[in-house]
């Protein structure tokens, strides 16, 4: 491999000639070299986005040369596409700010623009990482920035796509299941009648409140930390340059972002991503309940509750022939454990905003793209693996309903409480039927009990 030199205010370093990164990301690859999880494709492309708009705002003000701001401009939309994916091999954890990380894109959009003005790499001429790509601009406003357009980016064309086809697949099972009456379970023991399609109207319920939350709060991350710089004061830029950015930013993404209204908030603290986080760590209680549900309801299929058929997407054993293991709620809990733990770590990371700058933005940023990431892939798994491909076992259904002894319930207005019980002790003692034991006590006959007791009539306010 061969090497050329460059240069930073520590010093001389050797860089591989085939890279456009420079001796801060060199540097950076030595001294973090932790772990094997590295900053996110979306993280990197939010950051050449903001490069890119700097440079248009500071052409339009004759801030920077046309050429240099034009050489900027094309480099930036190379990160942008991922064309220069390979120049970005920084682990996720490094310095608290994300320095290394922005330098790291600072010094691949210079040097590229540097070759396309064909000049060498490495000598930051005509184009300087850090007088030219980040002008106007500090790690501790652009790594907000980024993680604001990143989480807003994956929500629109990942997250919410993913929840809705989801929802949309429940509300297809609430209209097919609606006249197929089961029992209820309470306790995890029988309780009294519900439809089927009442039960999965419940998990459709769910996730749409968990919809509408992350739209809700979704809302908060469009107000950018951009034109804080070093601690929000907004030193080094010129009136209004937030404004500006933002307004490029937003052609960039169609997205509607703005200025935050308190920049030292916006650097020191990450309510609005510890919010945001909330809802998917909400939205993970309510995947995990459904997921859970379904994988119990289709349990069996002989020594189960063996109500619903769950598709066969693959083998379920390599030692017993004909298994089918509902793996795609086993999928989705596990999701929904770890969604659950990078909140938490959020939560924590979200608190650790000493004075003017909070230094754990790059877990922050890594936390909750993941989990973002998770949900939306997971739900639209389940969505089109599982939910979409579920039956219902009318026969073990009308079974079990047929066998209850909590249809009791509907003779405890008739015949009181007490006897109530009384009978359905009786059946369950001597494995009878509820009408056997009505009927032997005296208390009605059979008609009257068919009129009484009837599952269609318990589904609903008389």
């Amino acid at each position: 491999m061969k090497f050329r030199k460059e240069y930073d205010t520590i010093g001389k370093i050797n860089v591989p000639n085939d890279k456009y990164w420079g001796a801060s990301t060199e540097r950076s690859k030595k001294f973090f070299d932790i772990g094997e999880i590295y900053v996110q494709k979306v993280l990197i492309k939010s950051i050449a986005i903001i490069k890119k708009s700097a440079a248009i705002v500071h052409k339009k003000d004759k801030q920077i040369n046309s050429k240099i701001a034009n050489a900027i401009i094309k480099a930036s939309n190379d990160v942008i596409k991922g064309k220069l994916q390979n120049n970005f091999p920084l682990k996720v954890w490094q310095t608290g700010s994300g320095t290394q990380t922005n330098m790291n894109v600072n010094e691949v959009i210079a040097n590229r623009a540097i070759e396309y003005l064909g000049g060498k790499l490495g000598s930051k001429k005509p184009v300087h990482p850090n007088d030219h790509v980040n002008k106007s601009q500090s790690t501790n406003d652009v790594f907000p920035t980024a993680m604001h357009i990143a989480i807003a980016l994956e929500t629109k064309s990942k997250l919410l796509p993913s929840l809705n086809l989801l929802n949309k697949e429940l509300m297809k099972k609430v209209k097919v299941f609606k006249k197929i009456i089961k029992v209820g379970r309470t306790h995890l023991q029988d309780a009294t009648p519900l439809t089927l399609g009442q039960e999965f109207s419940g998990y459709q319920s769910q996730l749409q409140d968990c919809i509408t939350r992350i739209k809700i709060a979704i809302k908060e991350i469009h107000y950018l930390a951009q034109g804080g710089t070093a601690v929000g004061t907004g030193i080094n830029t010129k009136k209004n340059f937030d404004k500006k950015i933002c307004r490029e930013i937003s052609k960039l993404t169609n997205l509607n972002f703005k200025p935050s209204n308190n920049k030292f908030a916006a650097l020191a603290a990450h309510d609005s991503i510890v919010n945001f986080s909330g809802t998917l760590n909400t939205t993970a209680v309510c995947l995990l309940k459904i997921a859970n549900d379904i994988r119990f309801l289709g349990s069996g299929p002989r020594a189960g509750y063996g109500e619903l058929n769950l598709p066969a997407n693959e083998p379920g054993s390599s030692i017993m022939p004909g298994k089918i293991n509902p793996t795609q709620s086993e999928a989705v809990t596990m999701v929904c454990v770890k969604v659950i733990g990078n909140h938490t770590g959020i939560t924590i990371a979200g608190s650790q905003g000493q004075f003017e700058l909070n230094v754990f933005k790059p877990l922050i940023a890594h936390n909750i793209l993941q989990s973002i990431d998770l949900i939306a892939d997971s739900s639209k798994n389940f969505a089109k693996f599982c939910v979409s491909g579920i039956k219902a076992n009318k026969n073990k259904i009308k079974k079990d309903l047929e066998n209850s002894l909590m249809l009791v319930t509907a003779l405890a207005p008739t015949i009181g409480y007490d006897k109530a019980a009384n009978i359905a002790k009786k059946a369950l003692k001597n494995n009878t039927t509820l009408k056997a034991e009505v009927i032997k006590s005296g208390l009605m006959n059979e008609k009257e009990y068919h009129k009484i007791v009837d599952p269609k009539k318990m589904i609903q306010p008389a």
